[in-house]
């Protein structure tokens, strides 16, 4: 942690109350930063500026309340209970927020172990009465320290009320100690390293470029992205993805629920009559930072589109009507949907030249370990196919990848055959069937929530049916996103799941949030679990699957076996049934794009990108 987590740039309301709780004062700031602070006294104190520096207030936390539940959503609140004053967060860059209240939390969870001893002496001895510093970053003793009261405390307030004022000062310095809250601070999904390449693109985008950044599958870039979004405030920025899977797995809304202009096939006047609707028109004129994940299914035409659209609604002609740009996406993946194969790429599109000015390729692969592999799928993903490259994938055909009950996973080109296989190996089970209904927070976005959902509104199950789990329950254990098991018994309607690994997992209820295009949350509860006899390709992407077979034979789309193969692991987890070189191919305006692309990076890397801009 660094000397920034120890300040936050937001939106602050800071509200002041009597004795009794009645509210004396209450002000609104747009723009205010937030800084702990510490007099000689090591005692530590916020101080709250102006967008201009100008002070606001300075508070002791001798003695404080935070609520932290909404952190992710950029909101927190800190109560001064001695100073009658609440200070109410929000507008935050999520990264910024948890790294501020955690640096909180430990300077005075470790403040509590440090009492002055004579503090009447250490003024007389100072010469610094009356001054103030930033505070120290913390030291990884001090962090793994309160990781460890944060984590083994489950209960009580963050403050805990003193029963005499004789104890009153240093419960008040134990009060981020106790607290269920405290624990959500190392728990967050914001957390973990970004590599190098990752971070020349995050310092790019916190400039305030206009950011295009690719890679091959398995390079990081839906983390990346996550990392991004939250080091962005969320009430200008907006997280979309071509299709609905996508947008979900950064906890986002599709392009075109944002876009406001539906399949874009209407004439551009009318595409602006419909983007001029009510909520629509709000998103487009309070959005600031727009990302678009896998940009490469977004159509050219479609592009240009909303690029226009954005103008005309934000009455400014700037591209995009000067709303930042972070695309992200692999071009050699799957191609946007057309028809007679006449796919436009976005690259195609008048707009962006205009629009995207540095681009970046992260080439460290984390999902496949094996460089043997990685060269493998490297060449497949341009559509070259050596010999040697043929003949290993061939001698796939014969592995045995199953272990523990647990088949493979059949990838296929086409979703109904996907559903059919899963259907028919289901009704081949002789045991009794349960079915498991989802609970959803709004009966209307039920359709809405399962074309971005994974997980399935109707989930039936039987002892032996093969089953993918759908969230992060355990990573230390193996119980991930995409992990396989199968179903070995029912404990009072719960099922319980073997997976690969020979974990037993009892598969409790689980809950998805998706954001509508307003801003607001519904959610699904549900088992974290779906069939996985088969899966189609398009539903496959972002996946990591430790047990995989797939017949290739009816691809249709350049990158489609691509995305197939690199799913795997490994090649010892793959099985490839009937390859030959013809199944695998990259559409020639792309290695035309790419080839062009590398130029413009080694031309990118001598211009400097400037100084951070403020939020």
């Amino acid at each position: 942690m660094d000397q920034d987590s120890c300040s936050v740039t937001c939106s602050v309301t800071i509200e002041k109350t009597n004795s009794q709780g009645s509210i004396l004062r209450k002000t609104n700031h747009r723009i205010v930063t937030l800084c702990l602070i510490r007099n000689n006294l090591r005692e530590i104190f916020i101080e709250v500026r102006a967008e201009k520096g100008s002070l606001l207030t300075k508070l002791s936390l001798r003695s404080i309340s935070v609520f932290n539940k909404f952190m992710s959503e950029g909101k927190a609140s800190i109560k001064f209970k001695e100073e009658n004053c609440t200070l109410f967060l929000s507008n935050a860059p999520t990264s910024q927020l948890i790294n501020f209240l955690k640096t909180l939390y430990i300077k005075v969870s470790s403040r509590s172990d440090q009492v002055v001893k004579n503090p009447l002496k250490e003024r007389l001895l100072s010469n610094k009465f009356g001054h103030h510093d930033e505070i120290s970053p913390v030291t990884s003793t001090e962090i793994n320290k309160a990781k460890e009261k944060a984590i083994a405390v489950s209960r009580a307030t963050i403050t805990t009320p003193s029963p005499s004022a004789a104890k009153k000062r240093k419960r008040s310095d134990e009060s981020a100690l106790k607290s269920s809250t405290a624990k959500r601070l190392y728990e967050n999904p914001t957390v973990g390293q970004i590599t190098e390449e990752q971070s020349k693109v995050l310092n790019a985008v916190l400039s305030g470029k206009n950011v295009f950044f690719t890679g091959s599958a398995g390079t990081g870039k839906s983390f990346l992205l996550k990392k991004i979004i939250a080091a962005l405030p969320p009430d200008v920025t907006m997280a979309t993805a071509s299709t609905g899977v996508a947008a979900c797995h950064i906890g986002g809304i599709t392009l075109h629920q944002f876009a406001g202009i539906g399949l874009g096939t209407a004439n551009l006047d009318r595409c602006f009559q419909m983007a001029s609707r009510n909520s629509a028109a709000i998103s487009w004129r309070k959005t600031k930072h727009l990302i678009i994940d896998e940009i490469s299914m977004v159509d050219g035409d479609y592009f240009d589109k909303i690029e226009a659209v954005a103008r005309h609604i934000r009455r400014n002609e700037r591209p995009f009507g000067g709303i930042q740009l972070i695309l992200c996406g692999d071009f050699f993946q799957l191609p946007p949907v057309s028809k007679e194969n006449k796919a436009k790429f976005c690259f195609q599109s008048s707009a962006w030249n205009k629009c995207v000015h540095f681009n970046y390729e992260l080439q460290t692969v984390h999902r496949q370990t094996d460089p043997e592999f990685i060269k493998i799928l490297n060449n497949i993903r341009i559509g070259r196919v050596t010999d040697d490259t043929a003949e290993k994938l061939k001698a796939t055909a014969k592995q045995k990848i199953e272990s523990n009950g647990i088949l493979a996973t059949r990838l296929c080109s086409h979703v109904n055959e996907a559903e059919e296989i899963n259907q028919f190996q289901l009704d081949e089970l002789k045991d009794e069937s349960k079915t498991y209904m989802a609970q959803d927070s709004d009966s209307a976005m039920t359709a809405t929530l399962n074309q971005q959902l994974a997980v399935p509104d109707k989930l039936v199950l039987k002892i032996g049916a093969q089953v993918m789990l759908l969230k992060n329950i355990n990573v230390a254990n193996g119980l991930v996103n995409g992990a396989r098991g199968i179903v070995i018994k029912f404990v009072e309607n719960i099922p319980v799941v073997q997976f690969k690994s020979g974990v037993q997992y009892h598969a409790k209820l689980e809950k998805w949030n998706l954001k509508t295009s307003t801003g607001s949350i519904v959610h699904r509860i549900q088992v974290p679990l779906k069939l996985a006899w088969a899966f189609s390709i398009h539903k496959s992407q972002g996946l990591t699957l430790d047990c995989v077979e797939m017949c290739l034979a009816r691809v249709f789309d350049a990158g489609q076996s691509y995305v197939a193969l690199s799913r795997a692991q490994s090649l010892q987890s793959l099985r490839v049934l009937d390859f030959n070189k013809q199944q695998v191919w990259a559409h020639s305006d792309v290695l035309l794009f790419y080839k062009k692309f590398r130029r413009n990076i080694q031309e990118m890397e001598m211009i400097p990108l400037g100084k951070k801009q403020k939020i």
